[in-house]
Formats: structure tokens, sequence, C-alpha cells
């Protein structure tokens, strides 16, 4: 019998998979509102979307239990991890001003 839902995750994994735009736009929310353990929520879900945390530590050259530990709600991966992870997911760190409203 075919699947007549899906859950909330499953449907923003296809969508991320379709538009990584939205995929970078999420991450750029997270990181203006969130803390370190919202980002690393947000990179275990993105990993689903970009083939799995095997595939993505496969790609950034990164041991899949190391990745599976960063990713975890403790994790604090190094700068250079966490460029790997986003470079195997298409994505990459940038930094913009932060724009005031001049009164």
């Amino acid at each position: 019998m075919a699947k007549t839902h899906r859950t909330h995750e499953e449907a923003s994994i296809e969508m991320f998979r379709a538009d990584p735009n939205l995929a970078a736009d999420y991450l750029n929310s997270v990181l203006e509102d969130g803390d370190e353990s919202d980002l690393m929520l947000a990179l275990r879900t993105l990993s689903k979307a970009f083939g799995g945390v095997q595939e993505v530590a496969r790609q950034a050259e990164v041991n899949a239990h190391t990745l599976y530990r960063t990713l975890s709600e403790q994790g604090n991966p190094e700068l250079k991890t966490l460029a790997a992870i986003l470079k195997a997911m298409g994505m990459r760190l940038a930094v913009q001003p932060i724009q005031h409203s001049h009164a």
C-alpha cells in the first residue's frame, strides 16, 4: 500500500533537496535567530536532504561516526569541519554586514 502522508521533516527534506537556495535560507535563518544546538539540528536535517550523514561525511572527508557526534546537540564542530560539511551540501560560509536602521 502506498504511503498517503509524510511527516513535516520528510516534506522539508524533499523541499531542501529540490531547492538548495531554500536550504541556504533555512541555515541563514537559524544562524541569525538560533543557537549552536539549533544549528546542529538544522545541519542534521539538511544532511538527510543531501544524501544522509554517511554521504555527507564521505564528501566532507570526515569519519561518519565523528560527523554524527559533531551534529549532535552537544556538537561543536571546528570551523574547518563546518566548512567541509557545508561544501559537501553545496554551500559555503559567508559573512554579511548587519543591517542597521538609521532613525
